[in-house]
């Protein structure tokens, strides 16, 4: 088999349920590659691994999973057989699991078993809503597992990062922004939750103090967990990328984030019980059909994944636009991530905090400005 260009690295790309997709498999109606990207269960990852596998296939892909020993009937009917491809276990609520992955990947790169990773794309996500979960290692878990893990990992793999044109890709989420129309006086109706980092610490928001589910029992005190991870890692995008352009070995290596709008997917299993129980399909034939009627030929707020999907890998491979690093992008347009996620100062107490919330020891990263 002929060497391969790079590795695109892709987290989050599990489904918890191949019902619905099996559904509309069985339809002689829906295109059996599209059900794959276009279903609610199917989730921005598998529509980012079937991206990868079609428009990118002389790279090798890896497609991270919580246990990849489940089978995973959408990932696998998403990916061609044929290309080069692997599934593998990673549980970013465990920092143990996070270093095991990261140093298998890391030893198989410098041996030559699999090419240096092109694109780290940070995509496994995890919203709650009335319930209130901790990590492995005490971390509210969608602190954890939206950017903690994420952050960890990134630090771990940069020795395998190509050298020139390597990318980390964050995606983020427009709810990190509490001043957003719309977002403000539904999640954050309250001033005292539109700061999320308090008293020079990001420990509220780590250790789930932070709009816990004491605080507000409601659907809205998750959500606001959900936004301030997402906060974070709308942080680390320019927090990296100022520590990268710094360093005399990963100055070619970028970093930037992307909003990929508003989809219905995997993570709605969190939310009530109507829109848990919705109709997935109809669920995905209206926000195809709303985005097609009201944005024609641009991404617009509501996105099927597909688009997302395509968004994503066009803003982290950088063939057809020139994304510079540091930016942030929602879909397809530059945007400004929110005041909180631009102070200087609170991104230098996030990064010094995050290496001691993950116990990151010297001669782990290759970066050298880690502290």
């Amino acid at each position: 088999m002929p060497m391969k260009k790079g590795t695109i690295l892709i987290t989050g790309a599990s489904v918890r349920n191949s019902q619905a997709v099996s559904a509309l498999q069985s339809s002689s109606k829906v295109p059996a590659r599209l059900t794959n990207i276009n279903c609610i269960q199917g989730g921005l990852g598998v529509a980012l691994a079937s991206h990868v596998s079609t428009v990118y296939p002389g790279y090798h892909g890896i497609y991270t999973v919580r246990n990849a020993s489940t089978p995973n009937v959408s990932l696998e009917a998403a990916i061609d057989p044929n290309t080069s491809h692997e599934v593998l276990s990673l549980d970013l609520g465990n920092n143990a699991s996070i270093r095991a992955a990261a140093a298998s990947i890391n030893q198989r790169v410098s041996s030559g078993a699999i090419p240096p990773i092109r694109v780290l794309v940070l995509n496994a996500g995890f919203l709650e809503f009335a319930e209130q979960t901790y990590s492995k290692d005490g971390f509210d878990m969608s602190f954890a597992a939206n950017y903690l893990g994420h952050f960890l990992l990134t630090l771990l793999l940069l020795e395998s990062v190509v050298k020139e044109r390597g990318r980390v890709v964050w995606v983020g989420s427009n709810v990190h922004d509490p001043s957003r129309p719309g977002i403000s006086a539904r999640i954050y109706p309250d001033e005292k939750w539109q700061t999320f980092m308090r008293d020079g610490t990001a420990d509220g928001i780590a250790k789930g103090t932070w709009s816990s589910k004491e605080d507000d029992p409601t659907f809205r005190s998750g959500f606001r967990r959900y936004g301030a991870a997402k906060m974070c890692v709308a942080m680390s995008v320019g927090e990296l990328q100022k520590r990268l352009a710094a360093d005399p070995a990963l100055k070619g290596v970028t970093s930037i984030g992307i909003d990929p709008g508003t989809m219905g997917t995997g993570m709605l299993r969190r939310s009530h019980w109507l829109i848990r129980n919705f109709p997935r399909w109809i669920l995905t034939a209206a926000v195809t059909k709303t985005r097609e009627y009201f944005w024609p030929g641009s991404t617009g707020p509501m996105r099927t994944v597909h688009v997302s999907a395509r968004d994503i890998m066009e803003a982290g491979m950088n063939d057809q636009r020139n994304v510079a690093g540091g930016a942030y992008l929602d879909g397809t347009q530059p945007v400004e991530v929110s005041v909180e996620a631009s102070d200087l100062e609170k991104r230098q107490i996030l990064w010094r905090d995050s290496v001691g919330y993950v116990k990151l020891q010297k001669g782990e990263t290759a970066l050298a400005d880690w502290k």
